[in-house]
């Protein structure tokens, strides 16, 4: 079985090597020796390194094979083996592994006239900071794992988080930012998390610039090449970022990134859809008539009042009775038999159903179904309950009013992934205690399933994670779950709309203030239209054509340059294949980066600037100038903050906030459910716990956990050959649940 085959069946491909361990300490002794007699100070730092690994690996090794002894023992079963534990042992092989390719290296061009020896110094003591870190990490593992029953992967209540958060601090992070960064991942991922990464220091410097947003965006700039080419500088900066930037920063950065290059990458890779738009629900009372009861379905009130919920209809063909389709009659096709009910992920404070079509539309084309993706308020604004209400009421209105949609309503199934899977478990438990039908199956990927400050061994991941730093997520989940009541205290909890032909344009503009900015009011479709029997057309997602073309020009230009090649599969379907050239020299690559992330951030400008417009008129102070922030005062110093202090709040065991504290009766009126994972995913030890009481409770339940993926990978789907193939076991699982092909034929 190979490695690929390994990973698509939850099997980690890399179990842990003693024989790799020697190997490395072998080569690092052969390097030590060589440069034992060099008395140059670069010469000297190199001997030193060097037999810094070799002794930690002594260390190391030992702790990894206590750690690989007890790890089975949290494993979802004998066929599925995965948690916290295997993932850092899974790190450590492939730091090794990193280790090794780097010694070799040296020791082929080490006697070479052309020999960089400044340059490779830096690496060999990044690799020896590397492992003393993975050292110090194994170490907290072994503690938790005294703190634990037997196969709970959640420490025992009588250990307080705070107690494990306040030995975290003796853990470098530096080196896992610097020249190491994205080492754990696959191949076809390392470039674009490093661009991501570089563009996140770059664009710290531009939201704390004193005065104007943009006052000093062209001198900020300038400082692109530092992060090229110098890591250590990159590094200290995303780990100050993590550990001291508020819960904004996060949401403007993801804002971005999520706006210029993800959303536009389906205009140029993505299959096309028939059906791509927006629908406003109107926040009216209604009612479901469930076993001849009539229940009435609660309307969206907390934080913010009673807004219109929005939600996205995104189908490959146009079916019969399809809002807004009138026009399309003759071409329809007849009502879909499936539906899918979708939430994003987003940490429960960004994104959007259009950040996350550059999946949607290729699972759109393969389910052959409508997907209904819900654009819930964001927090810190609009807080828990807020989300899951709008996710409750979206469904209802989807169950009442599925031939709208495309749908004879006959299989509908619950999808998303992260925040949006942790929403979509809470609706479930919603609708059980409402007396509503939950939806006929569950998909969740990557799900936090306790949202809580509770340690966990994968938890300890984000301590190296590019895309979700430990400092961030507890951020989110923070203005999730605990909001800060002066920012919504100020919110009407009533709303004067009385129809969907009532809500005006100001209505919508205070509502895009809750969500994120991607999702456009353009193209809203209101109910009020379908009503009066008008033939509105069809339309395509309406951007401006000259940004659409500027967009799509730089994310063709980024995936030509560093991503991909295509291959094409059977039905015609292009997959993305890491590009050879990609191996080539470093230098030719950070110089081309450099200036890519330049025109990243340069293309941004102009999205931001609108968007502030926007927020203006409707009075959210989201972004205004600033003096100095307490967080601005520690981006640039070589010390790791203190979190403990900050990250002491009490999250109340509501199952509708934290599904894994659910009852067990109400579990065992769950649908069937997939899980889909990650080894090197935060909210591992989330899946696999939650899929464990499921299964205790002898309930229709599958996990899949695949290798060499992040958290979010979904969203790289278009540019990783890895990413994608994880995509398509999605579609598998979610086919699994809907199951169209047992129906009985229509009569």
């Amino acid at each position: 079985m190979t490695d690929q085959d390994n990973a698509v069946n939850g099997l980690e491909p890399k179990e842990a090597s003693a024989s790799n361990i020697e190997v490395l300490k072998d080569l690092c002794e052969n390097n030590a020796n060589f440069f034992a007699k060099d008395t140059s100070e670069n010469g000297q730092r190199l001997y030193i390194s060097f037999m810094g690994i070799r002794e930690n690996l002594d260390e190391i090794s030992q702790k990894m094979a206590r750690i690989a002894s007890e790890a089975p023992r949290f494993d979802f079963d004998e066929s599925t083996p995965g948690n916290g534990y295997r993932s850092f042992l899974s790190v450590a092989n492939s730091a090794i592994d990193y280790g090794i390719a780097l010694n070799k290296k040296i020791c082929l061009k080490r006697a070479s006239a052309f020999f960089r020896k400044s340059q490779l110094t830096k690496d060999v003591e990044s690799c020896a900071h590397l492992i003393a870190s993975l050292d110090t990490c194994f170490k907290h593992l072994e503690t938790l794992i005294s703190w634990s029953s037997a196969g709970n992967l959640f420490p025992d209540e009588e250990h307080s988080p705070q107690e494990l958060l306040s030995n975290y601090e003796d853990i470098n992070q530096y080196c896992f930012y610097g020249r190491c960064m994205g080492f754990q991942f696959c191949e076809s991922l390392r470039n674009i998390l490093q661009f991501i990464s570089m563009s996140m220091a770059i664009f710290s410097e531009i939201y704390y610039n004193q005065g104007s947003f943009f006052a000093k965006a062209t001198t900020s700039l300038m400082a692109t090449s530092k992060y090229v080419n110098d890591p250590e500088q990159r590094a200290r900066r995303i780990v100050n970022i993590s550990q001291n930037a508020d819960v904004n920063f996060c949401k403007a950065f993801w804002f971005l990134s999520e706006n210029e290059l993800m959303t536009n990458m389906p205009y140029v890779v993505a299959p096309s859809v028939a059906v791509s738009r927006i629908i406003s629900l109107p926040p009216e009372p209604f009612t479901l008539e469930v076993d001849g009861r009539e229940i009435d379905v609660p309307v969206p009130s907390s934080h913010i009042g009673r807004k219109p919920v929005q939600v996205r209809l995104i189908s490959h063909e146009v079916h019969e009775g399809m809002i807004g389709e009138a026009s399309n009659k003759y071409k329809s096709k007849p009502p879909a038999r499936g539906l899918i009910i979708h939430c994003h992920g987003g940490g429960f404070v960004a994104q959007s159903s259009l950040s996350h079509e550059c999946y949607l539309r290729e699972w759109a084309k393969q389910l052959k179904v409508p997907i209904l993706s819900i654009d819930y308020s964001l927090a810190p604004e609009a807080p828990f309950p807020r989300a899951l209400e709008e996710v409750t009421y979206a469904y209802c209105w989807a169950l009442k009013n599925c031939q709208l949609l495309g749908s004879t309503g006959e299989r509908i199934i619950g999808a998303g992934d992260s925040a949006g899977a942790n929403l979509l478990l809470s609706t479930t438990l919603k609708c059980l205690n409402l007396g509503i039908p939950p939806p006929m199956g569950l998909f969740v990927a990557y799900v936090p399933t306790l949202v809580n400050f509770v340690p966990s061994p994968s938890r300890l991941l984000c301590m190296m994670d590019p895309l979700l730093p430990f400092g961030f997520m507890m951020r989110c989940l923070k203005a999730y779950a605990c909001p800060d009541n002066k920012k919504v205290e100020n919110c009407d909890q009533t709303s004067d709309t009385e129809s969907f032909e009532e809500i005006s344009e100001s209505d919508l503009m205070e509502l895009q203030a809750h969500k994120s900015p991607v999702s456009e009011t353009s193209d809203t479709l209101t109910y009020g239209s379908l009503n009066s029997g008008e033939d509105d057309r069809n339309k395509d997602i309406d951007l401006q054509s000259s940004n659409i073309e500027n967009s799509q020009k730089y994310v063709s230009d980024f995936l030509e340059k560093y991503v991909l090649d295509s291959d094409t599969e059977t039905d015609g379907t292009r997959v993305p294949v890491l590009k050879h050239e990609s191996a080539t020299s470093s230098q030719s690559i950070d110089d081309s980066l450099q200036t890519k992330v330049s025109s990243f951030v340069s293309n941004l400008k102009w999205r931001f600037n609108s968007w502030i417009a926007q927020k203006a008129q409707v009075g959210v102070d989201f972004m205004v100038p600033r003096s100095a922030s307490a967080a601005e005062k520690y981006l640039d110093l070589d010390r790791q903050g203190n979190l403990l202090d900050e990250f002491k709040f009490t999250v109340p065991e509501d199952p509708f906030l934290s599904p894994f504290c659910a009852k067990d009766e109400d579990l065992e009126r769950f649908p069937p459910v997939r899980v889909l994972t990650v080894h090197l995913d935060p909210c591992l030890d989330d899946c696999v716990m939650f899929s464990k009481r499921l299964k205790q409770l002898n309930k229709n339940v599958h996990l899949d956990i695949l290798s060499g993926l992040p958290h979010g990978f979904l969203n790289f789907s278009l540019i990783s050959k890895e990413a994608y193939e994880g995509s398509k076991l999605c579609v598998k699982r979610i086919n699994e649940l809907l199951n169209l092909d047992n129906l009985p034929p229509l009569q």
